[in-house]
Protein backbone atom coordinates (compact mmCIF):
# COMPACT_ATOMS: atom_id res chain seq x y z
CA UNK A 1 0.00 0.00 0.00
CA UNK A 2 1.44 3.65 -0.93
CA UNK A 3 2.34 5.83 1.91
CA UNK A 4 0.55 9.23 2.45
CA UNK A 5 1.62 12.23 2.71
CA UNK A 6 1.12 14.70 5.61
CA UNK A 7 -0.72 16.60 4.09
CA UNK A 8 -3.29 13.67 2.49
CA UNK A 9 -3.25 12.22 5.99
CA UNK A 10 -4.38 15.59 7.23
CA UNK A 11 -7.31 15.70 4.40
CA UNK A 12 -8.61 12.49 4.92
CA UNK A 13 -8.94 13.22 8.55
CA UNK A 14 -10.65 16.57 8.47
CA UNK A 15 -12.96 14.88 5.49
CA UNK A 16 -13.93 11.68 7.74
CA UNK A 17 -14.64 14.53 11.08
CA UNK A 18 -17.03 16.54 8.95
CA UNK A 19 -18.99 13.26 7.74
CA UNK A 20 -19.37 11.89 11.10
CA UNK A 21 -20.45 15.14 12.48
CA UNK A 22 -23.08 15.58 9.12
CA UNK A 23 -24.26 12.45 10.13
CA UNK A 24 -25.10 12.89 13.56
CA UNK A 25 -27.13 15.90 12.32
CA UNK A 26 -29.18 14.04 9.69
CA UNK A 27 -29.59 11.52 12.78
CA UNK A 28 -30.67 14.30 15.10
CA UNK A 29 -33.06 15.78 12.48
CA UNK A 30 -34.82 12.63 11.64
CA UNK A 31 -35.16 12.24 15.44
CA UNK A 32 -37.01 15.62 15.81
CA UNK A 33 -39.13 15.07 12.48
CA UNK A 34 -40.07 11.74 13.96
CA UNK A 35 -41.24 13.15 17.36
CA UNK A 36 -43.12 16.47 15.49
CA UNK A 37 -45.13 13.40 13.71
CA UNK A 38 -45.61 11.53 16.56
CA UNK A 39 -46.15 14.21 19.14
CA UNK A 40 -50.08 14.98 20.09
CA UNK A 41 -51.56 18.14 18.30
CA UNK A 42 -51.13 20.91 21.01
CA UNK A 43 -54.41 21.85 23.01
CA UNK A 44 -55.41 24.83 21.80
CA UNK A 45 -56.94 26.15 24.83
CA UNK A 46 -53.78 26.09 26.15
CA UNK A 47 -51.41 27.08 24.02
CA UNK A 48 -49.64 29.94 24.97
CA UNK A 49 -47.51 31.89 21.74
CA UNK A 50 -44.52 34.48 22.60
CA UNK A 51 -45.78 38.35 21.87
CA UNK A 52 -43.71 37.63 18.51
CA UNK A 53 -45.62 34.85 17.48
CA UNK A 54 -48.57 36.74 17.65
CA UNK A 55 -50.48 37.72 14.05
CA UNK A 56 -51.95 41.47 13.96
CA UNK A 57 -54.93 41.96 14.91
CA UNK A 58 -57.05 44.11 12.15
CA UNK A 59 -58.13 47.80 13.82
CA UNK A 60 -61.57 47.55 15.17
CA UNK A 61 -63.66 50.11 16.23
CA UNK A 62 -64.35 50.23 19.59
CA UNK A 63 -68.28 49.29 20.25
CA UNK A 64 -69.26 52.50 22.70
CA UNK A 65 -70.76 51.51 26.43
CA UNK A 66 -74.38 51.88 26.56
CA UNK A 67 -75.33 54.98 27.91
CA UNK A 68 -77.88 54.75 30.73
CA UNK A 69 -81.10 55.54 30.26
CA UNK A 70 -81.88 59.58 30.84
CA UNK A 71 -84.10 59.84 33.28
CA UNK A 72 -87.68 61.19 32.32
CA UNK A 73 -88.00 65.00 32.14
CA UNK A 74 -90.87 65.71 35.12
CA UNK A 75 -94.04 66.91 33.99
CA UNK A 76 -94.66 70.10 36.37
CA UNK A 77 -97.94 70.54 37.55
CA UNK A 78 -99.73 73.78 38.32
CA UNK A 79 -103.15 74.32 40.31
CA UNK A 80 -105.78 75.31 37.61
CA UNK A 81 -106.90 77.81 40.34
CA UNK A 82 -104.83 79.81 43.01
CA UNK A 83 -106.77 81.49 45.92
CA UNK A 84 -104.82 83.53 48.65
CA UNK A 85 -106.30 84.89 51.48
CA UNK A 86 -105.66 87.07 54.81
CA UNK A 87 -102.60 88.96 53.67
CA UNK A 88 -102.08 92.46 52.23
CA UNK A 89 -102.53 93.37 48.57
CA UNK A 90 -99.29 92.35 47.42
CA UNK A 91 -98.22 89.30 49.24
CA UNK A 92 -101.56 88.11 48.15
CA UNK A 93 -100.52 88.95 44.37
CA UNK A 94 -96.77 86.97 44.86
CA UNK A 95 -98.36 84.00 46.60
CA UNK A 96 -100.47 83.54 44.06
CA UNK A 97 -98.18 83.52 40.92
CA UNK A 98 -95.73 81.55 43.27
CA UNK A 99 -98.60 78.66 43.41
CA UNK A 100 -99.21 79.09 39.47
CA UNK A 101 -95.39 78.39 38.59
CA UNK A 102 -94.19 82.71 38.57
CA UNK A 103 -95.10 85.34 36.58
CA UNK A 104 -92.73 83.35 33.91
CA UNK A 105 -95.01 81.28 33.44
CA UNK A 106 -96.99 83.52 31.40
CA UNK A 107 -94.52 86.73 30.76
CA UNK A 108 -91.36 86.26 28.77
CA UNK A 109 -88.45 88.23 28.10
CA UNK A 110 -89.45 91.45 26.25
CA UNK A 111 -93.04 90.69 26.49
CA UNK A 112 -95.86 93.95 25.52
CA UNK A 113 -97.55 93.22 28.67
CA UNK A 114 -101.21 95.29 29.11
CA UNK A 115 -102.59 94.81 32.17
CA UNK A 116 -106.42 95.61 31.86
CA UNK A 117 -108.26 96.67 35.32
CA UNK A 118 -111.58 98.15 36.13
CA UNK A 119 -111.04 101.31 36.38
CA UNK A 120 -115.01 102.46 35.39
CA UNK A 121 -115.71 105.51 37.45
CA UNK A 122 -113.72 108.75 38.13
CA UNK A 123 -115.80 109.85 41.17
CA UNK A 124 -114.99 107.07 44.00
CA UNK A 125 -111.60 106.18 45.34
CA UNK A 126 -110.94 102.43 45.88
CA UNK A 127 -112.63 101.65 49.62
CA UNK A 128 -116.15 101.91 47.36
CA UNK A 129 -114.85 98.55 45.16
CA UNK A 130 -115.93 100.18 42.13
CA UNK A 131 -112.65 100.14 40.58
CA UNK A 132 -109.61 97.53 41.59
CA UNK A 133 -107.41 98.09 44.30
CA UNK A 134 -104.27 99.93 43.27
CA UNK A 135 -101.89 97.76 45.19
CA UNK A 136 -102.75 94.66 43.21
CA UNK A 137 -102.33 96.29 40.03
CA UNK A 138 -98.95 98.16 40.86
CA UNK A 139 -97.58 94.47 42.14
CA UNK A 140 -98.21 92.57 38.94
CA UNK A 141 -96.49 95.32 37.44
CA UNK A 142 -93.82 94.51 39.02
CA UNK A 143 -93.66 90.59 38.89
CA UNK A 144 -93.55 91.89 34.97
CA UNK A 145 -90.80 93.87 34.77
CA UNK A 146 -88.60 91.13 37.55
CA UNK A 147 -90.24 88.65 34.51
CA UNK A 148 -88.41 90.23 31.76
CA UNK A 149 -91.18 92.37 30.13
CA UNK A 150 -89.81 94.70 27.63
CA UNK A 151 -93.23 97.26 28.09
CA UNK A 152 -95.57 97.59 30.59
CA UNK A 153 -99.20 99.23 30.15
CA UNK A 154 -102.35 99.06 32.25
CA UNK A 155 -105.41 101.12 31.08
CA UNK A 156 -108.95 101.28 30.70
CA UNK A 157 -112.07 102.72 29.33
CA UNK A 158 -114.48 104.38 31.80
CA UNK A 159 -117.30 104.96 31.40
CA UNK A 160 -118.21 107.53 34.06
CA UNK A 161 -115.76 110.53 34.15
CA UNK A 162 -112.36 111.16 32.01
CA UNK A 163 -109.55 108.55 31.92
CA UNK A 164 -107.18 111.07 33.67
CA UNK A 165 -109.61 111.50 36.18
CA UNK A 166 -110.72 107.55 36.76
CA UNK A 167 -106.72 106.93 36.84
CA UNK A 168 -106.02 109.38 39.40
CA UNK A 169 -108.96 108.71 41.47
CA UNK A 170 -108.68 105.13 41.56
CA UNK A 171 -105.40 105.55 43.53
CA UNK A 172 -104.16 103.03 40.49
CA UNK A 173 -102.12 105.60 38.49
CA UNK A 174 -100.05 106.03 42.02
CA UNK A 175 -98.99 102.30 41.95
CA UNK A 176 -98.24 102.08 38.26
CA UNK A 177 -95.99 104.79 38.25
CA UNK A 178 -94.00 103.98 41.02
CA UNK A 179 -93.74 100.33 40.12
CA UNK A 180 -92.27 101.74 36.59
CA UNK A 181 -95.68 101.09 35.00
CA UNK A 182 -96.91 103.29 32.28
CA UNK A 183 -100.65 104.49 32.15
CA UNK A 184 -102.02 104.74 28.76
CA UNK A 185 -105.14 106.37 27.87
CA UNK A 186 -107.45 104.51 25.42
CA UNK A 187 -107.88 106.48 22.07
CA UNK A 188 -111.50 106.04 20.21
CA UNK A 189 -108.85 106.48 17.26
CA UNK A 190 -107.70 102.75 17.71
CA UNK A 191 -110.71 100.70 17.87
CA UNK A 192 -110.37 98.23 15.19
CA UNK A 193 -113.72 96.54 13.62
CA UNK A 194 -111.99 92.54 14.42
CA UNK A 195 -114.13 89.34 13.44
CA UNK A 196 -114.22 87.08 16.16
CA UNK A 197 -114.18 83.83 14.21
CA UNK A 198 -115.23 81.12 17.41
CA UNK A 199 -118.72 83.38 18.17
CA UNK A 200 -121.97 82.21 18.65
CA UNK A 201 -123.17 85.75 18.41
CA UNK A 202 -121.39 88.72 18.08
CA UNK A 203 -119.53 88.29 14.92
CA UNK A 204 -117.63 91.58 14.37
CA UNK A 205 -116.56 93.98 17.04
CA UNK A 206 -114.55 96.96 17.63
CA UNK A 207 -111.70 96.55 20.04
CA UNK A 208 -108.41 98.20 20.69
CA UNK A 209 -105.85 97.38 18.70
CA UNK A 210 -103.12 97.71 21.18
CA UNK A 211 -104.72 94.44 23.20
CA UNK A 212 -105.05 92.82 20.34
CA UNK A 213 -101.76 92.80 19.05
CA UNK A 214 -100.21 92.99 22.90
CA UNK A 215 -97.76 89.73 23.51
CA UNK A 216 -99.46 89.28 26.72
CA UNK A 217 -103.06 90.73 28.29
CA UNK A 218 -103.50 90.24 32.30
CA UNK A 219 -107.50 90.78 32.96
CA UNK A 220 -107.56 92.79 36.64
CA UNK A 221 -111.35 92.73 37.74
CA UNK A 222 -112.88 93.67 41.01
CA UNK A 223 -115.53 90.92 42.07
CA UNK A 224 -118.35 93.14 42.85
CA UNK A 225 -122.35 93.16 41.81
CA UNK A 226 -123.65 94.00 38.10
CA UNK A 227 -127.27 94.85 37.80
CA UNK A 228 -127.92 93.06 34.56
CA UNK A 229 -124.81 90.79 34.50
CA UNK A 230 -125.90 89.78 38.20
CA UNK A 231 -121.49 90.02 38.48
CA UNK A 232 -118.71 91.93 37.26
CA UNK A 233 -115.63 89.53 36.80
CA UNK A 234 -113.05 88.76 34.44
CA UNK A 235 -115.05 88.22 31.42
CA UNK A 236 -117.65 91.14 32.02
CA UNK A 237 -113.69 93.28 33.05
CA UNK A 238 -113.22 92.54 29.12
CA UNK A 239 -116.45 95.00 28.24
CA UNK A 240 -113.75 97.53 28.53
CA UNK A 241 -111.29 97.50 25.61
CA UNK A 242 -114.11 97.88 23.20
CA UNK A 243 -116.21 100.14 21.47
CA UNK A 244 -119.50 99.52 21.58
CA UNK A 245 -120.50 98.55 25.27
CA UNK A 246 -124.48 99.17 24.78
CA UNK A 247 -124.54 96.80 21.54
CA UNK A 248 -123.03 94.20 24.52
CA UNK A 249 -126.38 94.15 26.53
CA UNK A 250 -128.29 92.43 24.20
CA UNK A 251 -127.62 88.49 24.83
CA UNK A 252 -124.91 89.48 26.94
CA UNK A 253 -124.19 86.30 28.75
CA UNK A 254 -123.25 84.57 25.07
CA UNK A 255 -121.50 88.10 23.47
CA UNK A 256 -119.33 88.32 26.59
CA UNK A 257 -118.08 84.70 25.94
CA UNK A 258 -118.13 85.63 22.28
CA UNK A 259 -115.43 88.44 22.74
CA UNK A 260 -113.46 86.20 25.48
CA UNK A 261 -112.73 83.77 22.21
CA UNK A 262 -110.83 86.68 20.71
CA UNK A 263 -109.44 88.56 23.48
CA UNK A 264 -107.97 85.58 25.42
CA UNK A 265 -106.12 86.69 28.56
CA UNK A 266 -103.24 85.23 29.97
CA UNK A 267 -103.80 85.23 33.49
CA UNK A 268 -107.09 86.35 35.12
CA UNK A 269 -106.57 87.92 38.48
CA UNK A 270 -109.90 88.60 40.46
CA UNK A 271 -109.46 90.92 43.19
CA UNK A 272 -111.38 90.33 45.71
CA UNK A 273 -109.31 92.62 48.58
CA UNK A 274 -113.04 94.51 49.16
CA UNK A 275 -115.70 93.19 47.16
CA UNK A 276 -118.99 95.00 46.49
CA UNK A 277 -121.82 93.12 47.50
CA UNK A 278 -124.82 95.15 45.90
CA UNK A 279 -125.57 98.82 43.62
CA UNK A 280 -122.99 97.92 41.08
CA UNK A 281 -121.55 98.02 39.21
CA UNK A 282 -120.56 102.07 39.90
CA UNK A 283 -121.66 101.67 43.95
CA UNK A 284 -120.87 104.31 46.02
CA UNK A 285 -122.09 103.27 49.52
CA UNK A 286 -119.36 101.36 51.78
CA UNK A 287 -122.26 100.07 53.49
CA UNK A 288 -122.44 96.95 50.49
CA UNK A 289 -118.95 96.94 50.36
CA UNK A 290 -117.20 93.43 52.69
CA UNK A 291 -113.66 93.79 53.13
CA UNK A 292 -112.55 89.93 52.42
CA UNK A 293 -109.09 90.07 51.68
CA UNK A 294 -108.60 87.45 49.01
CA UNK A 295 -107.31 87.36 45.87
CA UNK A 296 -108.09 84.47 43.08
CA UNK A 297 -105.75 83.52 40.03
CA UNK A 298 -106.14 81.48 37.08
CA UNK A 299 -104.70 80.97 33.68
CA UNK A 300 -108.09 80.12 32.96
CA UNK A 301 -111.09 83.13 32.95
CA UNK A 302 -113.80 80.17 33.11
CA UNK A 303 -112.86 78.73 36.78
CA UNK A 304 -111.13 82.37 37.93
CA UNK A 305 -115.34 83.50 37.69
CA UNK A 306 -116.41 80.21 38.60
CA UNK A 307 -114.74 80.54 41.93
CA UNK A 308 -115.45 84.25 42.66
CA UNK A 309 -119.14 83.35 41.86
CA UNK A 310 -118.87 81.68 45.40
CA UNK A 311 -117.68 84.24 46.78
CA UNK A 312 -121.76 85.75 46.68
CA UNK A 313 -123.25 82.52 47.34
CA UNK A 314 -123.76 81.82 43.57
CA UNK A 315 -122.57 78.82 41.39
CA UNK A 316 -120.82 79.09 38.39
CA UNK A 317 -124.31 77.92 36.64
CA UNK A 318 -125.64 80.88 37.54
CA UNK A 319 -123.41 83.58 35.71
CA UNK A 320 -124.73 83.13 31.80
CA UNK A 321 -121.53 83.97 30.47
CA UNK A 322 -119.55 81.54 32.60
CA UNK A 323 -122.17 78.83 31.00
CA UNK A 324 -121.65 80.04 27.48
CA UNK A 325 -117.91 80.01 27.73
CA UNK A 326 -117.69 76.25 29.46
CA UNK A 327 -119.93 75.33 26.12
CA UNK A 328 -117.64 77.44 24.07
CA UNK A 329 -114.53 75.52 25.25
CA UNK A 330 -112.99 78.71 26.81
CA UNK A 331 -112.55 76.90 30.34
CA UNK A 332 -113.79 74.81 33.01
CA UNK A 333 -116.48 75.77 36.00
CA UNK A 334 -116.26 72.00 37.66
CA UNK A 335 -115.29 73.66 40.64
CA UNK A 336 -115.33 69.69 42.50
CA UNK A 337 -112.94 68.61 39.81
CA UNK A 338 -110.26 71.34 39.44
CA UNK A 339 -106.91 71.02 41.47
CA UNK A 340 -107.81 74.34 43.60
CA UNK A 341 -105.02 75.61 45.83
CA UNK A 342 -106.05 77.53 48.68
CA UNK A 343 -103.69 79.65 50.80
CA UNK A 344 -104.04 81.37 54.30
CA UNK A 345 -101.50 83.37 55.02
CA UNK A 346 -100.16 83.75 58.36
CA UNK A 347 -102.22 80.63 59.35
Amino acid sequence: MARMSRRSFLRWIAIQAGAITSARILTACGKADDQRQAAPPPDKSTLTLTPEQVPPSPELTPTPEPSATPEPTPTLSYPDLAVVRAGEPEQLVRTALAALGGMGRFVNSGDDVIIKPNICVAYHTYEYASTTNPWVVGALVKLCWEAGAGRVRVMDYPFGGTSERAYIRSGIQDQVLAAGGMMEMISSFKFVRTEIPEAVDLRVCDIYDDVLAADVVINVPIAKHHGLARLTLGMKNLMGVIKDRPAMHRNLGQRLADLTSRIRPALTIVDAVRILRDNGPAGGNLNDVQKIDTLIASPDIVAADSYAATLFGLRPEHLRYVVAGTEMGLGRSDLDGMKIEEITLGA
